[in-house]
């Protein structure tokens, strides 16, 4: 049974990654200029620039490695806080790190900082508000030394009303150039033409999907529900710590370059859980491939739909991540 299971595991895993490359090279082919895909290999490698070269390596090559990062990133952090706080409906951006990160964007934006210190002010500016809000849930949720989770999503979800009010409030009291520029922002995009910083969320989303591999046992465990857990001989209050931190910082950094780009941490964990299972050490895996996959292919949607125009990729992870789960809901009795 159990080679019939490590069996399946590798199959699920192969058809993924088979699936993500096929997303990646649709992407590099299709777009404004359509490459066919014999041509692709000897563009890449090829020294001459020529417009074909510069489009793949400097505007699609960066875009299908934000996208496997980001997309993974926030899956994967879907897939940790639903098991986490044991509900379906939890996502990366339930806890206000979003919305901290689109204010500290917002603020970034009002103040001048972009003008002043250069494009770099943004992501680090909505890193930063990510961050402290991060810092907010985790004190509020940690008092004496305990986790309470149930107090922490509260918390979390009262600071997203806050945030979105503060944002609001600042697009409303801004000037119209302002305006244009946080709007964009809180729709999502993988226009970043600065390679450090996609570097770093690949690195980060990396790291992130090599320590949760660390915390399999607490993550199975909490399946069983958390006193449960803990009877198991599982540290439950250490683990749930170390895998807020892990999930808030994939969320902040993800969020901090890409914008706000809805439904990949909700919708990819619970098509890819019906599919491979509930075990976490195929699941984690899994989500974080899938998730990629899923926003390749929305941003592929993105710049193809009304070429040579361009539609922010969080309207397109809206519309069809909300479409998937209304789907998924009728037929599940009940959200596992």
């Amino acid at each position: 049974m159990k080679k019939n299971k490590i069996f399946n595991w590798v199959i699920y895993g192969v058809i993924l990654i088979i699936l993500l490359m096929i997303s990646s090279f649709l992407s590099l082919s299709q777009g404004e200029i359509d490459i066919p895909f014999g041509h692709i290999p000897d563009l890449l490698f090829q020294s001459e620039n020529s417009m074909e070269h510069v489009v793949l390596t400097q505007i699609r090559l960066p875009r299908i490695l934000l996208g496997i990062a980001v997309g993974g990133a926030l899956s994967l952090a879907g897939v940790i806080l639903q098991g986490i706080y044991q509900n379906p409906l939890v996502e990366p951006y339930t806890l206000g790190i979003s919305g901290g990160a689109a204010l500290g964007v917002a603020l970034a934006i009002v103040f001048g900082l972009p003008a002043a210190w250069g494009n770099l002010s943004l992501p680090f500016g909505g890193f930063a508000g990510a961050l402290l809000i991060i810092v907010v849930v985790y004190l509020i949720g940690s008092r004496k030394s305990q986790i309470r989770i149930q107090s922490m999503l509260l918390t979390g979800v009262m600071i997203s009303f806050i945030t979105s009010s503060s944002i609001m409030l600042l697009m409303s009291t801004t000037n119209t150039e302002n305006l244009h520029g946080i709007i964009f922002w809180t729709m999502g995009s993988l226009d970043e033409p600065n390679m450090v910083l996609i570097y770093m969320c690949a690195i980060v989303a990396l790291v992130g999907l090599v320590l949760s591999y660390f915390f399999i046992q607490p993550l199975n465990a909490l399946r069983m529900g958390e006193e449960k857990a803990m009877h198991v001989g599982i540290n439950t209050d250490r683990s749930i710590k170390f895998l807020f931190v892990i999930a808030s910082v994939l969320t902040g950094v993800s969020v901090s370059v890409a914008g706000v780009i809805g439904f990949v941490g909700l919708i990819i964990p619970h098509l890819i859980r019906s599919w491979v299972g509930t075990d976490y050490r195929i699941l984690l895996v899994s989500a974080f491939l899938g998730g990629g996959t899923f926003l390749v292919l929305s941003d592929l949607a993105s710049r193809i739909l009304i070429a040579p125009n361009e539609l922010p990729v969080g309207v397109i992870t809206g519309i069809i991540g909300g479409s998937l789960f209304i789907i998924v809901l009728s037929r599940s009795k009940s959200l596992k």
